[in-house]
């Protein structure tokens, strides 16, 4: 039986559709023996009496024999360990049954079907960390720390993270509708997001010419089993050419292998600090240290966001404390774990939270995220929420939280609706006619479902351009300095 190591989020937050990267990989190799030592000493430490022993097979005995109907023996024993996990209070340490686990790991390709979106469960609801780049999800409008409330209008409480994701599958083509509850917003949104591919890409690169200097780009979007090697080779290609500064970015990085995001730190950061502590239950740390003996010849610069998690957590926060480089940004997520998984024999998984993972400071970043060192937030546009118009469209005098997304989309596209309330006043009327107007829709003065999806569109191409990313645009500057 072999135990294998995962960065915080990997275990527990999946491809939404995709057979996910729960997988785990080895945290070092030349340290396995002393894991799965200490693994076996606290099992031995915590080893159940006989008479503790005998308790549950008297349970289980009774039940199975005089329940007023039959059972089915597999399902009582596998709600037996559910009931263990749970005692724990971790969403983060899980049972997966052997069904479960085939299903998840069917799509290990470069691509799957799905919308595209990594989650977890936070406070008992599968919440999402971060959309993919480009995928259905950002398209349809879910952001970080979305809580799903319902699927196709059926409410999911009393699922675990597993049933829900599964519910939420299906194939390319198809819609499913997200009930969310979402931070600031008074009442649920129906979300309706269309099943694509989701093609597995997760490092990016560009260049820009900042003030006479070139700048490079590598945008890591989650951390596979290939991202290390693509980033390298991207980083190589990038040097050849001849940079002056390099930008990170991890924002809406939900996470992934450890073993990933430790490559990529050795070749970034010097050997001066580790760039990532792991702690066990007795206080333990094992310091993972670069062998690399100098920086970069050039400035890096980070960027972070609210649905930067875990892995992406780490490369930050190695960023930031080991190689003194500045964070660019909002407060990320904060998962600050790290789980073990191992196969129980039969094709079930289990999967704990064994270690914790500190910064090269020694700080636990676990539920309060990184800070940057550069606070940016992006223009109000960037965090309308979607809008929602099925039967009654929206018109003058209204007063609600969707008149109030609708406006921030029509100021931040340059329409002036006058205010950003909510309450739909004569200025907004006009604002909304003159965008029916530029879009070659009936100009009503009304915001019905056909202008509502325009308004959407034009806000998400906004987004996309990068001219209107504060964020990017200081973290070029700093790295141009």
């Amino acid at each position: 039986m072999k135990w294998q190591i995962v960065a915080a989020l990997v275990i527990f937050s999946l491809f939404i559709g995709a057979g996910g990267t729960y997988l785990g990989m080895t945290l070092l190799d030349s340290n396995e023996a002393t894991v799965d030592q200490g693994a076996a000493k606290n099992s031995k430490n915590q080893a159940l009496t006989s008479k503790e022993l005998d308790k549950i097979k008297k349970s289980y005995e009774f039940i199975s024999g005089n329940y007023v109907e039959n059972i089915d023996n597999e399902e009582v024993l596998e709600g037996a360990i559910k009931g263990m996990i749970g005692t724990l209070n971790d969403p983060y340490s899980v049972y997966m049954d052997e069904e479960t686990v085939q299903q998840f790991t069917e799509s290990l390709d470069s691509s799957f079907e799905g919308i595209g979106a990594e989650v977890s469960m936070q406070g008992g609801k599968v919440t999402i960390v971060a959309p993919f780049k480009d995928s259905p999800a950002e398209k349809a409008g879910l952001k970080p720390n979305d809580k799903i409330l319902t699927i196709d209008g059926k409410s999911i409480d009393g699922l675990d993270l597993y049933e829900a994701v599964l519910k939420i599958r299906g194939e390319k083509g198809t819609t499913v509708t997200l009930g969310i509850q979402r931070a600031g917003v008074s009442e649920p949104l129906d979300v309706k997001v269309k099943r694509d591919e989701i093609p597995i890409e997760t490092v990016y690169a560009d260049q820009f010419n900042i003030n006479g200097k070139t700048i490079g780009l590598l945008e890591i979007t989650s951390f596979s089993e290939e991202t290390a090697k693509d980033f390298q080779e991207e980083l190589n290609a990038l040097e050849e050419k001849g940079i002056d500064g390099l930008v990170i970015d991890v924002r809406g990085n939900p996470g992934g292998y450890l073993e990933s995001v430790e490559h990529i730190s050795k070749i970034l950061l010097p050997g001066n600090k580790p760039y990532v502590q792991i702690e066990d239950r007795n206080g333990n740390k094992q310091r993972l240290i670069s062998s690399l003996k100098e920086k970069k010849p050039y400035p890096i610069v980070g960027l972070i966001d609210e649905g930067s998690a875990s892995a992406s957590e780490i490369l930050a926060a190695a960023l930031k404390e080991a190689g003194g480089y500045k964070l660019v940004g909002v407060n990320s997520f904060g998962k600050g774990t790290v789980q073990q998984t191992v196969d129980l024999g039969d094709g079930s998984n289990l999967k704990l939270t064994m270690f914790k993972w500190l910064t090269p400071d020694g700080n636990w970043i676990h539920e309060k995220g990184i800070k940057p060192t550069v606070k940016v937030e992006q223009p109000d546009y960037f965090y309308a929420n979607p809008l929602t118009v099925d039967k009654e469209p929206l018109a003058y005098d209204m007063n609600n939280d969707q008149v109030k997304n609708a406006q921030k989309m029509l100021d931040g596209l340059g329409f002036a609706p006058g205010r950003t309330d909510g309450y739909f006043s004569e200025e907004t009327k006009q604002a909304v006619i003159a965008f029916q107007k530029k879009n070659k829709l009936e100009a009503t003065g009304k915001i019905d479902a056909e202008t509502a999806t325009k308004l959407q569109d034009n806000v998400l191409a906004e987004i996309r351009d990068r001219s209107n990313d504060l964020q990017l645009k200081t973290a070029l500057e700093l790295a141009a300095e």
